[in-house]
């Protein structure tokens, strides 16, 4: 099969690689029907990611066809069209029981990590009944391709641990996939401004298609700007979406006094913490890897019409052209990109 490997830091490519074969059984092949890049890949191929090896096939997001089974999985056939989820759960170990799958003591973020991934044509996914699930007919294959890792990142990373509630105030640091994944599930809570802070106009004019209430142009007066709109107060909630350091030390500017800052970003090199302005402000900052725990409900949200992430899919390429895609992606700015999707 035809398979995408990180072959170097800064080099994706193109390989022929064995078909994968069931190894336990609790394991599913697939057969991948779309799959897409994620910014994490891109971290990988910086040298961020020390758990992933040179040589490994990534992606850890798909929609696809399930092919074969091992003995023991109980909720899949052969013929099932399915989402992979982007964390592999057992459901038995300490931490999947804890609610804590992405710290699965046999998976977790293993997928185009520790184990090979889903940007092949197939795809070896273990503890499948975990791993695994139902497509639904009445929703378009890209917007259920969001449901693997986009918008559950949003939500969980953001909206629940940045506690968004009724009246809440929101500034979403990032107007990409994920800080979008995290505007479109936030307003499930009903809060009173959606503050989305970009570098990218055209971003931000998405982000008001989506339902932001405020958009800033990230400059040197952003911290003024979000200011008079809260009225001086800052945000109850202020969502780090970026992954860089001064995306973050943004967030600790911008938070008011007993709200929260959620880290969403994939950080690869330090970030300062500034208790000298912070100590008293009985804020709270909280990091999370998604545990995909969520998908089950979005993928009702997403059949009923009430989130729409297809929206997310900006660019389409086939297979053989995902070098190109990785290309696109990876100046995502310059090319209007926000999702790629990759039809095989």
């Amino acid at each position: 099969m035809k398979a995408l490997v990180y072959a170097a830091k800064g080099q994706p490519r193109l390989e022929d690689r064995p078909k994968p074969t069931i190894l336990k059984p609790t394991d599913a092949i697939v057969k991948m029907v779309k799959t897409t890049i994620c910014g994490t890949d891109l971290h990988i191929f910086k040298g961020d990611v020390a758990t992933c090896d040179t040589g490994r096939i990534l992606g850890h997001e798909g929609v696809a066809v399930v092919e074969q089974i091992g003995d023991n999985v109980c909720l899949f056939k052969p013929g099932d069209k399915v989402i992979v989820s982007c964390i592999t759960s057992c459901t038995t170990c300490a931490n999947c029981r804890r609610g804590m799958p992405s710290h699965c003591t046999n998976g977790g973020w293993a997928l185009g990590n520790t184990i090979d991934g889903t940007q092949a044509e197939y795809a070896r996914i273990p503890h499948a009944d975990g791993s695994l699930h139902l497509a639904v007919e009445s929703a378009s294959d890209n917007a259920q391709l969001m449901l693997s890792d986009t918008v559950p990142t949003g939500y969980e990373c953001g909206v629940l641990q940045g506690k968004i509630k009724l009246g809440s105030t929101v500034a979403i640091v990032g107007s990409g996939p994920v800080g979008l994944g995290a505007l479109i599930t936030s307003q499930l809570y009903s809060p009173l401004q959606i503050i989305m802070i970009d570098l990218n106009e055209k971003r931000l004019a998405t982000a008001r298609s989506l339902g932001a209430t405020h958009t800033v142009v990230s400059g040197p007066n952003v911290v003024e700007q979000v200011m008079k709109i809260t009225g001086g107060r800052g945000v109850d909630a202020a969502l780090e979406a970026v992954g860089i350091p001064a995306t973050f030390e943004l967030c600790q500017k911008l938070v008011a006094v007993g709200g929260t800052i959620a880290n969403l970003g994939v950080h690869g090199t330090k970030v300062d913490l500034h208790l000298e302005t912070l100590w008293d402000k009985n804020i709270t900052i909280t990091t999370r890897l998604v545990d995909a725990s969520s998908t089950p409900m979005l993928i009702k949200l997403v059949e009923s019409g009430k989130i729409l992430p297809e929206k997310f899919a900006t660019h389409t390429f086939a297979f053989k052209d995902i070098e190109k895609a990785y290309s696109i992606f990876g100046a995502a700015e310059a090319h209007d990109c926000l999702k790629v999707v990759i039809e095989f």
